[in-house]
């Protein structure tokens, strides 16, 4: 058992909750049962899994998957957990994982394009969202909070392994990629002539949303197809972009639901 907050292994792990440290050593951190269960489900590559002798025994089967799947596998005191871990009261379990093993997004029906999101909780909760319409995936521009973030990962409540995502250095140049291919680029303006429900979403569509406080930038805007707004009531400034993402995302969905449900009654009226 591993009990010293001096050990290499706990140091190299502690290092994690920085993002210059995930960047430099290629790994990041998953804590907790939730997390290290939907790692199981789609077979992420493991490279370390800690875990207290309490959560061994409550967890038997996952103990003996992580032993098989994992590089390394380690008991630790509860003292080493809460160093190792983010949370204030960690399950019990913690492991790491290379950043190589993230899918790069190919957009070729529904995605998402966020410049400078701050917050992990909005992009976990983006995640999240994503995962559930069954989007392409997701771009961040470089400046905005990592994808591996541990807050990151816990607030996409175990689908952050069920959406391909990256970061780039020029979301302008991906913009004017992907319109090249046929996909409409949407972007989220305050003052917008038109709301997002007046918007054709069932052709391919990249979504655009920006900061938190400052919006999306100009250049960005420029070259959207189309700008839409998010209508609000009097005396109301604006949505949380986790609550934008997830009523334009879902709106998308409805139209191309109601779409395939009149095509599936056209051919039924058609073979009768």
């Amino acid at each position: 058992m591993l009990t010293s907050l001096q050990n290499p292994l706990v140091k190299q792990m502690r290092k994690l909750h920085q993002a210059k440290e995930r960047h430099r050593q290629q790994l990041f951190l998953l804590e907790g049962t939730h997390l290290l269960e939907a790692a199981f489900t789609v077979h992420c590559p493991l490279v370390t899994v800690c875990c207290t002798v309490e959560w061994q025994t409550r967890h038997p089967r996952l103990w003996a998957q992580a032993s098989q799947q994992a590089q390394r596998v380690e008991v630790v005191s509860p003292e080493v957990m809460r160093a190792i871990a983010t949370t204030v009261e960690p399950d019990g379990v913690a492991a790491t994982v290379e950043r190589m093993g993230i899918p790069r997004p190919t957009f070729t029906s529904l995605g998402l394009i966020l410049e400078t999101i701050q917050d992990p909780g909005n992009l976990g909760t983006i995640i999240r969202t994503a995962a559930a319409v069954g989007a392409d995936g997701l771009l961040l521009s470089a400046d905005s909070v990592d994808p591996d973030h541990p807050k990151v990962l816990r607030a996409s409540a175990g689908e952050w392994f069920r959406v391909p995502m990256a970061s780039s250095q020029d979301l302008a140049k991906e913009l004017s990629h992907y319109q090249q291919q046929g996909m409409q680029i949407v972007a989220t303006l305050p003052t917008a002539p038109q709301s997002y429900w007046q918007l054709d979403l069932r052709k391919p569509t990249l979504i655009l949303l920006g900061n938190e406080g400052a919006g999306l930038s100009p250049n960005l805007t420029a070259q959207a197809d189309h700008t839409c707004k998010i209508p609000l009531s009097q005396g109301v400034e604006s949505l949380n972009v986790a609550i934008a993402a997830a009523l334009i995302l879902y709106e998308a969905k409805r139209q191309r639901v109601q779409v395939a449900g009149e095509g599936r009654e056209e051919r039924g009226l058609g073979g009768a």
